[in-house]
């Protein structure tokens, strides 16, 4: 077994595909004694093509020819299991065909490889001894491994050639031939030959299948793996097929042909057909002769070599190159030329090339200095090798090359600051943009844009500077010596390369360049509509020459920058008056009230928006009460905000008179319409009443309100959904609700819940979530706090919303009702006398005995016009808040007005007293007529004898007072008419 395995290693490698099946085969049959034994290859579709026997006569291998590889044959079998298999033979003889009687046992096959890729099996007949010995098993697998090596080691089929001088191998030329044409159903094995077709492949009509194993059994032996791998690689590579080998003629000789082809594939990419033609490739000498006088004299250097890379033809540019004639070259290895051996990697390159056979380009560097351009290309009888001097073209596709590169990089570099520049709004945005694309690409490190304020320079923006040198360069008068001046002034960049080069040219800021760690500057004014207004300073921390390309480019992009921060500034500037006009007409502050502790926030929209009209109030009113309000006009700009200011005086005028919240909106439905069709507002009015606990909210167009309870309960009130100021019909709907003491009623603005990536309703639930979640103890520094948590949750801090956001929190608190009082009076002149005493004693319970005489006063005036003037029901209330508030209800619904009396007038000096004894008074309307109210500070300088240094404050009231009151204010007449009875005008 060694023994055979030893003289098959003495095969030199390079025998024909067919001589090592031969000798495979002898040597199996030889080893186990078999009967005789065959080779089958892989054809295409499922077909295993019969290419080798020994010890078979035709008649048994007649039906095995062509064989399903899918089928239970032993190759088949072989193949698709990967591994060695024993097939014994029926009693009859029968090995799975009903057509052949085959003597022996079985057959013994393994199938063969090439690389991961199975090519086909060998099978041997076994005698009488039946199944092989595992050391049989064994020979058998080292066989095939053999055999395997040496089919990759076998020569291509090699085309006809034909005597020719010097023993040169040339490729085919075209003549006029006759061309057959093929169809290959893929799927299907199915073979369609046109008359030209069989004849070329030597086929009867007779003869003729329809299958592609009528190719397969004309194909030689030795040209039938590599023909069906050039087809595999043209339906695996999407490419075209291209063969040339030897197949059987009519009269047994055996010819040489060519085939060109492409697959088709479906709509799943899978192959389908391939379609090609053949044709008959004898070439005659006058041909080749006519190819060898071209390839002779062409301009590019050629080599032709045979399998050993021997040299057959060398043209008259190739001698030039190598420095050889052609009979000195012919017959050499390429590897013993001087100039081969010179150049690195060059046979290994070249004989990958081979083994892959594939052609392969790349340029090799000649021991001259000079650069070739060399291309080998594998073909059936031999390589050939052009080659080109390419060093000229070399070198100006790389000028060209790197022009193109700088040009694109130029192009890509503007292209991204121009875009940049175009979406900077701010001032900042523009030195952040050169930040970021300029400093990188020039290796810069340092940046300062400063603008000229006057005749100093101001800086706008920097980076990479520490702080005492920005501040020494802030401020720079135009007479100090400077380089930036001196740019401006120029109206030209200047380039410093070196930090000696500074010094030299400015040398009072010699220190300058160490405090700021730079030593090269580009200095680029900053220049617009022809005006040079700043400069652009671009800093490097190494001495730094500048091409000429370079200071191109940056001028270029000090241009962009110049039009960008003008425009930049000219935003900021209105930006800035449009925020101070909006600060200027929202509250500055928020009053402080018995009724509420609030929190307000106003967030203007993100970067680039203009100023909007959200805005938000607290108005305190009479009796307890408090308005809170909050609008937004929609849009953005100057004309909104005025629209807002206006609006937010309407209301506080409108709240004054007392109005009730439907009203009030009414009143502004009719503002709003009159402005025009442009205006669409959207408000909320909530009227809170801290003697009744009782929120009445009017609503237009706007969302509801928040309402936290103590308990973290977060309810919206149901409210009617009226349309936005300007586009309702009035009347307006108001809701009131029970407020429980110490709830935080939040009021806001559709920008604080809704956006384009939010819903309302999604954003309502959230800032529910953020009031559930939160724990106040109801003082103004805990509002402050829960408004932060509002705006961090709903409104990150890069505020980037496309609309302004407005909010306000307030915690409403009732007024206890130990410190409220009520009586109904008589309408009859004992009413004065009776409140007077009511009040007297009321005030003594709560401590406010200072307050006593004034109020009886005012109390008795108020009493004494209403049952002089008005009509019931009458009745008197006092609350204790801050202030003292005294209210006088009656049922009319006619307004007093204080007039001036003259001085023989009797009366009309009654409401100019309640003016001077009282810090502020009014009336408001109620459901059953008015109210008349008064209000004194609970914690001011009273007196020893308060209505002694009051009424001597009140000029002509025509009675003499002898300033002894001895508190008994009965005696004084306070009845209303005696006194004051008729001061008031209906």
């Amino acid at each position: 077994m060694n023994a055979r395995l030893a003289l098959l290693g003495t095969v030199a490698p390079g025998v024909a595909e067919s001589e090592v099946f031969r000798l495979a085969l002898q040597h199996a049959v030889g080893e186990l004694g078999a009967l005789g034994g065959m080779i089958h290859l892989r054809g295409p579709m499922s077909a295993l093509r019969l290419v080798s026997t020994a010890g078979l006569p035709p008649a048994l291998t007649l039906c095995w020819e062509i064989i399903d590889q899918e089928g239970p044959l032993a190759p088949a079998r072989a193949l698709h299991e990967g591994s060695g298999v024993w097939v014994p033979l029926s009693p009859s003889g029968a090995v799975d065909t009903p057509d052949a009687t085959w003597p022996g046992t079985g057959l013994a096959a393994l199938p063969m490889h090439s690389g991961h890729r199975s090519t086909g099996a060998l099978s041997v007949l076994m005698g009488d001894q039946g199944e092989p010995t595992p050391e049989h098993w064994e020979f058998l697998r080292a066989l095939i491994a053999w055999t395997e090596d040496r089919m990759v080691q076998a020569p291509p089929p090699i085309g006809p050639v034909l005597p020719a001088k010097n023993g040169e191998r040339l490729r085919q030329s075209l003549k006029e031939v006759s061309v057959g044409s093929w169809d290959w159903n893929i799927r299907t094995g199915d073979l369609l030959w046109d008359e030209a077709a069989l004849e070329l492949y030597g086929t009867r009509p007779q003869d003729y299948t329809g299958k592609v194993e009528n190719w397969m059994r004309c194909v030689h032996p030795d040209d039938l793996a590599p023909t069906l791998a050039a087809a595999d690689r043209a339906i695996v590579d999407g490419g075209v097929f291209e063969a040339e080998y030897r197949v059987r003629k009519l009269d047994g000789t055996w010819g040489w042909t060519q085939a060109r082809g492409r697959a088709t594939y479906d709509e799943h990419g899978e192959p389908h057909r391939m379609i090609g033609v053949g044709w008959d490739s004898d070439e005659p000498r006058s041909a080749r002769d006519a190819l060898g006088r071209a390839l002779r004299h062409m301009s590019d250097g050629f080599l032709a070599m045979d399998d050993d890379w021997r040299i057959t033809f060398a043209n008259v540019e190739a001698e030039r190159t190598l420095g050889y004639s052609e009979e000195e070259l012919f017959g050499r290895l390429l590897w013993d030329l001087p100039a081969a051996e010179q150049v690195p990697g060059l046979e290994i390159r070249c004989r990958q090339a081979a083994a892959a056979e594939k052609s392969v380009s790349f340029d090799v560097r000649l021991p001259n200095g000079r650069l070739c351009h060399l291309r080998l290309v594998p073909g059936p009888d031999g390589r050939t090798i052009y080659f080109t001097d390419v060093t000229e073209k070399r070198r100006l596709e790389e000028e060209r090359r790197s022009a193109e590169r700088a040009a694109i990089e130029r192009a890509a570099r503007i292209a991204e600051l121009t875009t940049a520049l175009a979406k900077a709004t701010t001032s900042k945005d523009v030195v952040d943009a050169v930040a970021r694309r300029v400093l990188p690409p020039f290796e810069a490190t340092g940046l300062v844009v400063q603008t000229v304020e006057g005749d100093r320079l101001h800086t706008v923006g920097s980076v990479g500077y520490p702080d005492d040198v920005l501040a020494a360069l802030d401020g720079r008068e135009r007479t100090e010596p400077s380089p930036l001046w001196d740019a401006i002034l120029a109206g030209a960049p200047l380039f410093l390369s070196s930090r000696q080069e500074f010094v030299a040219r400015y040398p009072d800021d010699a220190d300058l360049p160490a405090r700021a760690d730079k030593q090269a500057w580009a200095l680029l004014p900053l220049t617009a509509s022809g005006h040079t207004f700043g400069i652009c300073a671009v800093t490097f921390d190494h001495p730094r020459r500048l091409t000429d390309e370079e200071r191109t480019l940056l001028t270029a992009t000090s241009a962009l920058v110049a039009q960008a921060l003008e425009r930049a500034r000219l935003f900021d500037a209105e930006h800035t008056r449009s925020r101070e006009l909006q600060r200027g007409l929202l509250p500055r502050d928020l009053p402080t009230l018995p009724a509420c502790t609030a929190a307000a926030r106003y967030l203007p929209a993100g970067q680039g928006m203009d100023v909007g009209g959200d805005w938000y109030d607290i108005i305190p009113l009479s009796g307890g009460q408090v308005a809170l309000v909050v609008g937004d006009v929609m849009g953005h700009g100057l004309p909104e905000a005025a629209t807002m200011g206006r609006l937010r005086t309407a209301v506080h005028t409108l709240a004054d008179l007392e109005l009730p919240p439907d009203e009030i909106m009414s009143r502004l439905n009719d503002i709003v319409g009159a402005m025009g069709e442009e205006s669409y507002v959207t408000c909320l009015y909530a009227l809170y009443d801290s003697t009744t606990r009782i929120c009445s909210i009017a609503r237009a167009g706007h969302p509801p309100p928040a309402l936290l309870h103590p308990d973290g309960t977060v309810v919206f009130p149901p409210l009617a959904a009226d349309p936005p100021l300007g586009a309702a019909e009035p009347p307006f709907e108001t809701t009131e609700i029970q407020v429980p003491e110490g709830s935080v009623l939040a009021l806001y603005t559709d920008g604080l819940v809704e956006s384009s990536k939010r819903e309302m309703d999604e954003g309502m639930a959230a800032l529910a979530d953020v009031l559930a979640t939160s724990h106040t103890d109801g003082t103004a520094k805990d509002l402050e706090l829960l408004c932060e948590r509002i705006t961090t949750a709903l409104l990150p801090t890069e505020h980037q919303a496309a609309d302004d956001a407005a909010f306000l929190l307030a915690r409403l608190h009732a007024l206890p009702a130990s410190r409220m009082a009520s009586w109904p009076l008589p309408q009859d002149p004992r009413a004065a006398g009776q409140a007077r005493a009511l009040i007297r004693t009321q005030l003594a319970a709560w401590g406010l005995d200072a307050l006593t005489p004034t109020t009886e006063l005012l109390a008795s005036e108020l009493v004494g016009n209403v049952i002089r003037h008005a009509r019931g029901p009458l009745r008197l209330r006092l609350l204790h808040g801050a202030d003292l508030i005294c209210e006088v209800f009656d049922g009319s619904l006619t307004m007093p007005r204080i007039r001036r009396a003259t001085e023989t007038d009797e009366g009309g000096r009654g409401l100019q007293l309640v003016t001077a004894l009282s810090q502020r008074w009014g009336t408001r309307y109620t459901p059953t007529g008015k109210c008349i109210w008064t209000e004194q500070a609970v914690r001011g300088e009273v007196g020893a004898d308060p209505l002694e240094g009051m009424f001597l404050g009140v000029a002509g009231l025509g009675e003499d007072f002898d300033g002894d009151f001895d508190g008994d204010l009965d005696g004084l007449g306070f009845g209303g008419e005696e006194l004051f009875g008729a001061d008031q005008e209906l």
